[in-house]
This record gives C-alpha cells, structure tokens and sequence, in this order.
C-alpha cells in the first residue's frame, strides 16, 4: 500500500504532525530515539540493545543512549532476559503507547489538512 505524494506534501505532513506534538507539550524527541521508540512498538519482540542497534545500524553505546531518555520518560522499559543473563530485553510501556496513538492521531490530522 503505497501513498502517493510530492515533496511539499510530505513536509506538509511532517510539518504539521511536529507543529502539533510541540503545540501539546509532548515530549522531544530525537530522530534516533523515534526510531528506537518506532522499531520496539511495532516490530516483533522481543528487542535487545544488540538488536536495535544492529537495525538501525549505530554503536550500543547510542543505543543506550536513547533507550535511558526513553525509559525517563516512561516510553519504555528495561527488562532482564531470563535466557540470557548478559542480555537485556525493552519492552512497551502504555505511556509509549499512548505517546505513539497521539502521534499517529497529529500525523492522520495533519495528512487531512494536506489534502484540502
């Protein structure tokens, strides 16, 4: 399922999705913990710091690094593995969750908006 749009568009939506998420004091965000945040909501647990960062491609040190201001903010968790004792497991939150069905809600209104 594809969605055609041109250039201006989708910085429309992009625009108006963070204008939003400034507007109600949600929390900042870097590009890297959304995408950690985005990978652990909506791929296939479960997750490992050696996991994420082999996604997304970065150090487990940067992984780390997002997962602490996550896990401050309650987006996320930090679970021991039962499996492997050197290893640990991140886990949703319902504060992520809900943190993600707003975003996704400012993204939906904002794409609305770009149609008219």
């Amino acid at each position: 399922m594809g969605i055609a749009l041109d250039f201006d568009q989708a910085l429309d939506i992009w625009r108006g999705a963070v204008l939003g998420s400034v507007r109600a004091d949600s929390p900042d965000l870097s590009q890297r913990q959304m995408a950690v945040i985005l990978l652990v909501y909506m791929g296939n647990p479960p997750h490992t710091v050696r996991g994420l960062a082999a996604e997304l491609r970065v150090s487990k040190p940067a992984i780390t690094r997002a997962l602490d201001r996550l896990e401050e903010l309650e987006l996320i968790k930090r679970l021991p593995d039962e499996r492997d004792k050197r290893s640990i497991l991140v886990g949703r939150t319902i504060a992520g969750s809900v943190y993600l069905r707003e975003m996704a809600d400012r993204i939906t209104m904002a794409a609305a908006v770009t149609e008219r």
